[in-house]
């Protein structure tokens, strides 16, 4: 069995799917009741993935620029960020839970995204 089984463009698709629940969920969840960065970390991040995704060399893009090798390095920083800003902020509560969780998540895309489109992936 293949350890890295996301191809490009499923990582794409995850990726805009991403964006909104990073958008929404802030106000959904209620995020910022800690510190106010909690909830606009999570908005400024999703909107950060859409100019990524819309950029990186995949399926779902528009201008290709970016190399998806260097869109899997911008989604590491992502989860690194993520992993780090409840220290760093001090957040509590849903909005701590609510970072090291989207840091998990994003560092196990990262793992299992394979850097080759084939057809058997589709």
């Amino acid at each position: 069995m293949k350890l890295r089984f996301i191809s490009p463009t499923v990582h794409g698709i995850i990726d805009y799917s991403a964006a909104v629940a990073l958008i929404s969920s802030p106000f959904l969840l209620g995020l910022g009741e800690s510190a106010a960065m909690a909830k606009w970390l999570s908005v400024a991040t999703g909107v950060a993935v859409i100019v990524v995704s819309l950029n990186t060399t995949y399926k779902f893009s528009l201008l290709n620029t970016i190399p998806f090798d260097g869109h899997l390095l911008i989604d590491l920083l992502a989860a690194t960020t993520f992993a780090v800003a409840p220290f760093l902020f001090h957040f509590e509560g849903i909005d701590m839970y609510y970072y090291i969780a989207n840091a998990v998540v994003v560092f196990l895309v990262v793992a299992l995204s394979d850097n080759c489109e084939t057809s058997t992936n589709e």
